[in-house]
């Protein structure tokens, strides 16, 4: 029986309509591939409860959950897991995202997403984002 791993991932939108990648850093598995930042979703968590947890974590800002809006999510089978990942947009945050796990951060125009290397899971959510920036 296949592993399902429940990972929630938010597309961060800044005023000028560029969306915040971040790169996976050395030591994780995919590392220097590009990913919309987010995490696992822990036991008795929702996903907006994860990603407000996890971009303090990562990027150190502060989002409401009425900030964050589902989009649609990716559903793909990898080798030893199945990733279920909802995808939520965000246009209002506090703080200025910055890695903080040394990991790269990249503003990029949805119609440039595709230049940079991603995860199985997250390359059929860019045609979803270019329709809603």
């Amino acid at each position: 029986m296949t592993k399902i791993v429940l990972v929630a991932a938010c597309a961060l939108v800044d005023a000028d309509g560029r969306i915040l990648l971040a790169q996976r850093p050395e030591g994780k598995s995919m590392a220097g591939l590009w990913e919309f930042p987010g995490g696992k979703v822990e036991q008795g968590e929702r996903p907006e409860e994860t990603l407000i947890r996890e971009l303090r974590e990562e990027l150190a800002i502060e989002v409401n959950e009425a900030c964050l809006a589902p989009l649609t999510f990716a559903s793909h089978t990898y080798e030893d897991f199945h990733l279920l990942m909802p995808l939520f947009i965000c246009r209002r945050w506090n703080g200025v995202p910055r890695g903080q796990e040394n990991q790269e951060l990249k503003w990029v125009r949805a119609v440039r997403l595709r230049d940079y290397p991603m995860p199985p899971a997250d390359e059929p959510l860019i045609p979803h984002l270019m329709e809603a920036v």
